[in-house]
């Protein structure tokens, strides 16, 4: 079988002028056949990135003998990637299409950590190009507050957080993406429908001290002991609707109160608002712990930022000031730890925060601890966590260059 001559050229490089008039036709040749292989190859997407392997820089070599075959090699994000068989495939479905291609054969290799840190970087920015319009100034910074499981107070923490930034004198909304389990109403003792004008919902606007809270809900929508059956593409349109559909205004803040665990709707917001930074609620135990890292590994799976771990029901602190763990000590920082993010708060065990719930008078307008720790989780998410726009500074630079660097000199 006539061994394949290596097509020479490589990204964005004309193919070398080869000597002899034989080897100028051959070359010619070649030259076209690789640009229409690549060209075949751009078709091929990979299924969990959303872009396209040439454009993602997965594509590393493309061999073509004088018979027409054809040898292709795929860098792979991890050496086990399920997608491997659907890839291959789907290479060889489009570059066997092409024209005169007589066989294809695919090899796989592991992109270094450095190219694999390029690609998630290009699949991000690819993401926030085409993500669709959905109403939320450019400008807004968008937080998710997010958890592993129920149970551990995230829509506590959502709508404490909202109010503690409107009352610090911003424009908030407040999104309760959690569509099956809303709480966001009864928390914040809002009732009623939500209205439309000039083809947009209006929000409900609540002013808190110096400033505003927007509020929208599926429980305006809906009874509160109704049961939405939903799933999928309809729990997506939903949150879409709920983003695209309303009339935010000018907004400082989003914060979004998402659905417990690692689902449809995590999936579809890192399609829908790319810059969305997440905050990761757990609770001390370790089994909660472990279960929130989930939800950090969904939300970079989706390349979306995780901006810090925010630690509920830390201890009990009684009417003498004395602090009892009463679910054990630790979860946050452990989790912190493990996934390379900041404990941003430990808001302790308080009565008062279920108290608040209950009457929709949230425990950040008051003096208990756990009010005060609220108020202080805010001024240090907006004082200390950097917005999509400082990480590209020259700051943010500087230390992916260290990054860079200590992983190169590997272990000593």
């Amino acid at each position: 079988m006539p061994q394949p001559q290596r097509a020479a050229w490589t990204d964005g490089a004309e193919p070398p002028e080869p000597a002899g008039e034989h080897a100028a036709d051959q070359a010619a040749l070649t030259a076209i056949d690789a640009g229409a292989v690549r060209r075949a190859l751009a078709t091929v997407v990979d299924p969990e990135l959303g872009a396209d392997i040439v454009d993602l820089g997965m594509l590393r070599d493309i061999s073509i003998g004088a018979g027409g075959q054809v040898e292709v090699e795929v860098a792979l994000t991890i050496a086990g990637c399920p997608l491997r068989s659907q890839l291959r495939g789907d290479v060889e479905a489009a570059v066997g299409a092409v024209p005169g291609v007589s066989s294809v054969e695919v090899r796989f290799g592991v992109l270094d950590p450095q190219d694999r840190r390029g690609l998630m970087d290009r699949a991000r920015r690819r993401a926030q190009e085409q993500a669709p319009d959905v109403g939320v100034p450019a400008s807004t910074r968008v937080l998710a507050v997010t958890s592993g499981k129920g149970g551990v107070g995230k829509s506590s923490i959502a709508a404490n957080l909202a109010v503690a930034l409107a009352e610090a004198g911003h424009l908030v909304g407040l999104l309760d993406a959690d569509i099956w389990g809303f709480s966001i109403p009864r928390l914040l003792g809002l009732h009623g429908q939500l209205r439309a004008e000039h083809g947009k919902i209006l929000p409900m606007d609540v002013p808190v001290g110096a400033g505003q809270l927007q509020v929208v809900s599926m429980g305006f929508l809906a009874e509160e002991d109704s049961a939405i059956m939903w799933r999928g593409l309809k729990l997506n349109r939903a949150v879409q609707q709920f983003l695209q559909d309303v009339q935010w205004g000018d907004l400082d803040h989003l914060v979004l109160d998402m659905p417990p665990g690692t689902g449809d709707v995590h999936m579809g917001l890192a399609r829908m608002l790319a810059r969305t930074e997440v905050l990761v609620v757990t609770t001390p135990p370790v089994a909660a712990q472990q279960v929130a890292a989930r939800a950090a590994d969904m939300a970079r799976k989706g390349h979306l930022r995780v901006a810090g771990v925010i630690e509920n029901m830390s201890g009990f602190v009684c009417e003498h000031g004395t602090t009892y763990s009463l679910f054990g000590n630790g979860g946050g920082e452990r989790l912190a730890r493990a996934i390379g993010a900041p404990l941003l708060g430990s808001i302790p065990f308080d009565p008062s925060v279920a108290a608040g719930g209950d009457t929709g008078a949230p425990a950040v307008l008051g003096s208990s601890p756990a009010g005060r720790a609220l108020r202080d989780l805010a001024r240090r998410i907006e004082r200390d966590t950097p917005t999509p726009a400082d990480a590209a500074s020259c700051t943010g630079r500087m230390l992916h260059a260290v990054e860079l660097a200590v992983e190169r000199s590997g272990p000593r």
